[in-house]
């Protein structure tokens, strides 16, 4: 059975940084890309960051590029995703998931969350003005 936990949501000031962490359990971690995703309130779920199963390859939405970034400790099973100079836009549950394919670079539309077929259960991040 997998299982995905985030944690590390909080609620920071216009400006401010927060690191995300997510672990995975259940499945071999260091063979599956993963992504984070995120979700407001009458909005659709927008795919913010991926990276491979190597850590070789990252992948970031255009609203995040240059301010967030996303790591893995595949020893530790564990992804990250560093939100630096935060603002309310970035407002949202995030969701970690893990891609059901093996040995994949994010393809596939990876920001469509198509490939992913575990997910965590979220973590609110608000962001202050």
């Amino acid at each position: 059975q997998v299982q995905v936990v985030e944690s590390g949501g909080g609620l920071v000031q216009a400006g401010g940084s927060l690191r995300l962490s997510c672990t995975a359990s259940g499945l071999t971690f260091e063979t599956h890309a993963m992504g984070w995703f995120r979700q407001s309130p009458g909005k659709e779920r927008e795919g913010v960051s991926c990276i491979s199963w190597s850590g070789t390859r990252t992948y970031y939405a255009d609203s995040v590029k240059g301010r967030f970034t996303i790591s893995r400790d595949n020893a530790k099973n564990t992804l990250y995703l560093q939100m630096n100079s935060l603002n309310p836009e970035d407002t949202a549950m995030y969701y970690c998931a893990a891609d059901r394919r093996t040995f994949n670079y994010c393809s596939g539309s990876w920001w469509s969350g198509t490939p992913f077929d575990y997910w965590g259960q979220g973590t609110q991040v608000t962001v202050s003005s």
